[in-house]
């Protein structure tokens, strides 16, 4: 087959390598945009469509149904239909949702809308993983698989900077329908992208393969690696299931990315990114200051991401894990104990100031580790017949603690308040930190075909 067969295979070299990374992380900013944009949205919406605490968590959390949904489901289908067209897939779900979300009269549809906007999160809260580490070459692949965290990153700014433009306005329901403009610009990246190389090499069509590996790798590196996924092929044909997920031998592997999936929600992470201004305007913060502080926590959520970046191949991902379980754990204590100790704010206070630091300082902390580098190892350790499978599985999972801890904050904390809330969160940080210790393995300038026949020959 000709170059010229493949989508998008003109211009080989480092523009044509950038732009295959670029829109193979695209949907990270989709993700990031839909599950940031509600932070702000929310404090008009509550007052349009006149929310309770448990309506309100209704409407955040019923994109976590549709993520749900969607992750399972993507898994088994990047296996069989290819990475790329889940992705497409996955572009116009967030465009008809994000459209749907913008155009709602009520709450219902505004849930529904939502809902259909989280089938695209969770799609692409596996496919873009599953590419991005299955193109990237071994010695990037740190790199190149935290660009989805990256463009989750800038997603979630890029919301807080619309939610702030057109908080004057109150116009919540612009802030939520102009997620169609990069929806579309994704749809129209993918279907000139390459699929990838090994979901092609399994499929019977090594020379599309080669052709592919040949737009990111050097000449010399080309037959090497078709070599070594070879080797692996031939180690297992079959095409796997959820049941085959749970073998035995697996199981180092099931416990990490389990583990680092629900680990990843549950330290608390979404309560501020759905629900800062929210936790702002409770210690003193006006509707507006609230939202502008919230882009300022966004904007460092990006920068501390880049230095994930560049952090991930050369300090390796589990000391970035360990490191950032300390400190996020620090911060929320910090919080918690000015929230318990310290009067009720009246006004913008002391109280205020510090719980908007220990914020800022628990996203350092977070960006810098695990909002990276979960999702990197949990696309690293799956061997490739169960991949899609299994990182679908984990994120299904990702996406249930995601919901349950969304649900439940707007409740719990009108009941117990923010000190005790993000007490318990502090102390899941802890128990992140031990976990990581105990059970994950360092993954850094391993091929993923290494790491596969490493955990096959536990198998004996």
């Amino acid at each position: 087959m000709s170059q010229a067969a493949i989508p998008g295979a003109k211009g080989v070299g480092r523009s044509s390598t950038k732009r295959i990374y670029f829109f193979g992380a695209l949907g990270g900013l989709l993700f990031g945009y839909d599950t940031g944009v509600i932070a702000g949205a929310l404090l008009y919406i509550r007052d349009e469509l006149g929310l309770t605490p448990l309506t309100e968590g209704v409407v955040v959390s019923s994109l976590l149904v549709g993520a749900m949904a969607g992750a399972t489901t993507a898994g088994r289908l990047a296996d069989t239909l290819g990475r790329r067209r889940v992705g497409m897939a996955a572009s116009v779900a967030f465009g008809a949702g994000a459209l749907a979300a913008g155009l709602a009269p009520n709450t219902a549809l505004l849930v529904a809308a939502r809902v259909l906007l989280g089938l695209g999160v969770g799609a692409a809260s596996v496919v873009v993983p599953l590419y991005l580490s299955e193109m990237a070459t071994t010695r990037s692949r740190g790199a190149v698989s935290s660009l989805n965290q990256l463009m989750i990153t800038v997603g979630i700014f890029v919301a807080y900077v619309t939610n702030s433009l057109l908080a004057p306005a109150e116009a919540w329901r612009w802030m939520l329908g102009l997620a169609i403009v990069p929806s579309i610009v994704m749809l129209a990246g993918l279907i000139v992208m390459p699929e990838t190389p090994r979901w092609l090499l399994r499929n019977g069509r090594e020379e599309e393969a080669r052709e592919v590996l040949a737009r990111t790798r050097g000449a010399t590196e080309i037959e090497a690696e078709l070599a070594e996924i070879r080797q692996v092929e031939a180690t297992s044909q079959e095409r796997a299931g959820l049941r085959e997920i749970f073998a035995p031998w697996l199981r180092p592997a099931l416990v990490v990315g389990i583990g680092l999936a629900v680990l990843n929600q549950v330290v608390g992470i979404n309560t501020i990114i759905y629900y800062a201004p929210t936790t702002l305007t409770n210690v003193g913060f006006s509707d507006s200051a609230a939202i502008y502080a919230n882009t300022g926590i966004g904007a460092v959520n990006m920068v501390m991401t880049l230095v994930a970046i560049w952090l991930i191949d050369k300090a390796g991902r589990k000391r970035l894990l360990l490191t950032g379980a300390v400190c996020m754990c620090v911060s929320l204590t910090v919080l918690a104990a000015t929230s318990l100790l310290l009067p009720e704010p009246d006004g913008l206070g002391v109280v205020g100031v510090v719980t908007l630091a220990c914020l800022a300082a628990f996203i350092v902390s977070f960006s810098a580790s695990w909002g990276a580098v979960c999702w990197v190892v949990i696309s690293e350790v799956f061997p490739l017949h169960v991949r899609g499978a299994a990182v679908g599985f984990c994120t299904m999972l990702l996406w249930l603690a995601n919901f349950v801890v969304s649900l439940s904050f707007p409740v719990l904390l009108d009941a117990v308040g923010i000190g005790w809330l993000f007490l318990a969160f502090a102390a899941i940080c802890a128990f992140a930190r031990v976990f990581t210790a105990r059970f994950v393995v360092e993954t850094k300038g391993r091929s993923l075909e290494d790491i596969e026949l490493a955990l096959r020959g536990r198998k004996a």
